[in-house]
């Protein structure tokens, strides 16, 4: 078991002196699909990540506080943040009620101490929801200590049909940008757009949207609490990179939050699909953390334990 201190708190060296609190730096239970949450709580602490952030869809476990919490104490890793069920995939988790299902990512999210809900803007075909989102969110956070931080997203864009990976790469390059799109989103797919208190931002969706992450941080000014790290190449599709392996200024864009006194969470939301074993996987998962220790807290890269992570797969939806 290990401790984790308080984001919120400062460190006091052994000669009195107050530095500032290291950024806290967060594994998504999406980024070790097809493993399952288990499996995230386990490569967290074998990895020495500070947390966990859960995604909850429809794997079962993702969806009980008990199950959950008893993760957090088998492995000592605290559940930093909680995705609420707002993807495609998971419309139908926790019921069809997406103003239901956020009041309750909002109490789960307390039950299990978490600081922070991530969760997507409406849909348009949503249309009561998406009427009443930016006061239901600001409701949420007035009734309780979660933040709700509301994720940019990207467009729909017409070259997904023109081919996926490198294909859709180069032909991208040789365009000189995306092409057209539309958003599913309402009122946008970028929550600025709207005005919140709080924001995720992502920098996959970034990519694959064709945005200036860095303007896009400035856009969030204060209210950017939550970071998702993760890279993209600008695709047609979302690609959750490990960052430093695709285009997004991720160096810069972390290296902002830090100059602007970031008190938010980092969390690793990165695609390892392809991965062909669980040390293939751990890897990929160690070089994000690395990464976010680098440019978010100024340590150099530390060699890579050698996890066991976990050898059951959930057949479940992808990220």
């Amino acid at each position: 078991m290990r401790h984790v201190p308080e984001a919120a708190a400062d460190a006091v060296s052994p000669g009195g002196a107050t530095q500032p609190q290291q950024i806290q730096v967060g594994l998504s239970t999406a980024s070790v699909y097809p493993q399952n949450a288990e499996a995230a709580f386990r490569y967290a602490a074998e990895l020495g990540y500070d947390g966990i952030e859960l995604m909850v869809w429809a794997e079962p476990a993702s969806q009980s506080i008990a199950t959950v919490q008893a993760y957090s104490r088998k492995y000592g890793v605290p559940v930093l943040a909680l995705h609420a069920p707002c993807l495609l995939i998971s419309q139908r988790v926790w019921g069809s009620d997406p103003i239901a299902k956020l009041e309750r990512s909002v109490h789960t999210a307390e039950a299990l101490g978490a600081r922070t809900v991530v969760v997507h803007p409406p849909f348009r075909w949503q249309r009561r929801y998406a009427a009443g989102f930016a006061a239901q969110v600001a409701e949420l956070e007035e009734a309780g200590s979660v933040i709700v931080a509301v994720e940019n997203m990207f467009p729909m864009r017409a070259d997904t049909l023109f081919g996926r990976g490198e294909r859709g790469v180069r032909r991208l390059e040789r365009r000189g940008g995306p092409g057209p799109a539309l958003t599913a989103f309402s009122p946008s797919y970028d929550p600025t757009d709207t005005g919140f208190r709080h924001y995720t931002l992502d920098l996959s969706h970034t990519a694959t949207a064709g945005a200036d992450p860095l303007a896009l941080a400035a856009r969030m000014g204060d209210g950017l609490a939550h970071l998702h790290l993760a890279d993209g190449r600008g695709a047609a599709h979302d690609e959750h990179l490990v960052p430093g392996e695709g285009s997004q200024p991720c160096v810069e864009v972390c290296a902002t939050l830090v100059g602007n006194g970031f008190s938010g969470q980092a969390v690793a939301e990165i695609n390892t699909q392809n991965a062909r074993t669980t040390h293939d996987r751990a890897a990929m998962l160690h070089r994000t953390l690395a990464f976010a220790r680098q440019h978010l807290n100024g340590l150099a890269p530390a060699s890579a334990p050698a996890p066991t992570g976990a050898d059951r797969a959930w057949p479940g939806p992808p990220v």
